[in-house]
């Protein structure tokens, strides 16, 4: 086979060949593009799927009469219905164009939009806070490699690990800042209409708006550190690792930093555009996962208060970032039945429009991660 020559992601430093925490030069955290993916298992595949089915179970239990499918199915108009489809391939179609526009085009359109359902597939059965970065930097790795080598034309070549885990870096740099700029939308809305649901209560009225301020002002921190004081970050990190429970991971987080400023260095010498750009790739996959619950919901509501059912939809989305469970599972569900319970004209239409929110904008991509995963190991397993 021919050499080669390799990606250049960002006109990415040397960092991407130097030895990352925990790996060969070829092998940053979590995987390389030889070493092994980021673990991954039946339970955390299962979990997920057992926790919303139950959560969805409860919310029948209350809601639910022996007419609500047929009468769910006769609201429904399918044109509409059909815009929340087309929310769906919007949110991947932008996704995949963001990953392949931030890797400079070594990953090609169609690449990034499977890796973008990877990534999507990886968030699903990882919990919240954690993501699925870890897994789609490996998955472009690999998929890169095995592209390049079938094709025999890529002028690019593979793509380290180090320069995908700095496109990762950078789009949920992307995410940080469309978070930073809806959060206000939220809190300017909340003056004029209810988008805390009045079930929230008090308690939670308040909580909410205390997570949305703290997670503005987190997503601007980050941001800022990023692109203008990543050694804010280091300080941050090297603070907090210092507690005692934390102390033993300090040298390797530490050691992350350092690859982090070098890759926030490269994205500060980049051109006003390619900014413009991310950010308006990046509302486009956002506004589509937006704008999916509420073209469920007015498919079968069409005198809904569309502008309190945008905004709910807003809160909910952003809500649904600190679940502790794979893809949110079990929480999200019940945040639509909190947000959108009182939108609807009878409670026996929640469970079926909250199963068909979730078939569009979470089981679909199971199906999708479970078919790329099980297509990427045929091409990379080495045949007998």
């Amino acid at each position: 086979m021919d050499a080669v020559p390799r990606a250049s992601i960002l006109s990415m430093p040397s960092d991407s060949q130097q030895p990352l925490p925990g790996g060969s030069p070829d092998m940053g955290n979590p995987a390389g593009p030889e070493g092994s993916p980021p673990a991954l298992s039946l339970r955390g595949l299962v979990l997920p799927l057992v926790l919303g089915f139950g959560v969805l179970a409860i919310i029948a239990w209350f809601t639910w009469d022996d007419g609500a499918l047929t009468k769910f199915i006769h609201a429904v108009n399918p044109w509409i219905m059909g815009g929340a489809a087309a929310m769906t391939v919007m949110r991947v179609v932008f996704g995949g164009w963001r990953i392949s526009f931030i890797s400079r085009h070594s990953l090609g359109f169609r690449a990034g939009i499977r890796c973008q359902l990877m990534w999507d597939f990886a968030s699903n059965i990882s919990p919240s806070l954690v993501g699925g970065a870890p897994l789609t930097a490996y998955y472009i790795a690999r998929e890169s490699k095995v592209t390049s080598m079938e094709t025999k034309a890529s002028r690019k070549g593979p793509v380290a690990i180090g320069d995908a885990s700095a496109v990762m870096s950078y789009v949920m740099l992307l995410d940080q800042v469309w978070f930073a700029l809806s959060v206000p939308l939220i809190l300017v809305a909340s003056v004029w209409m209810d988008v805390i649901p009045p079930a929230a209560g008090r308690l939670g009225l308040w909580t909410a708006m205390i997570y949305f301020v703290g997670l503005m002002g987190y997503a601007g921190m980050f941001a800022y550190a990023t692109l203008f004081r990543p050694e804010l970050l280091r300080r941050i990190a090297g603070g907090l690792f210092r507690l005692p429970f934390l102390r033993r991971y300090r040298g390797g987080v530490l050691d992350e930093m350092e690859l982090f400023a070098a890759r926030a260095s490269v994205l500060r010498k980049q051109k006003s555009d390619f900014f413009l750009r991310g950010i308006l790739l990046t509302g486009g996959t956002w506004l589509a996962r937006y704008g999916l619950a509420v073209f469920v919901i007015w498919s079968f509501v069409p005198d809904v208060d569309t502008l309190l059912l945008i905004m709910r939809s807003i809160a909910m989305t952003i809500s649904s970032l600190v679940m502790p469970t794979p893809g949110g599972a079990g929480g999200i569900e019940g945040l639509y039945a909190l947000f959108f319970g009182d939108l609807l004209p009878e409670a026996a239409l929640m469970v079926p429009s909250l199963l068909t929110w979730r078939i569009l904008g979470y089981y679909i991509f199971l199906v999708f991660g479970v078919t790329i995963s099980t297509r990427h190991l045929q091409r990379t397993t080495p045949k007998p």
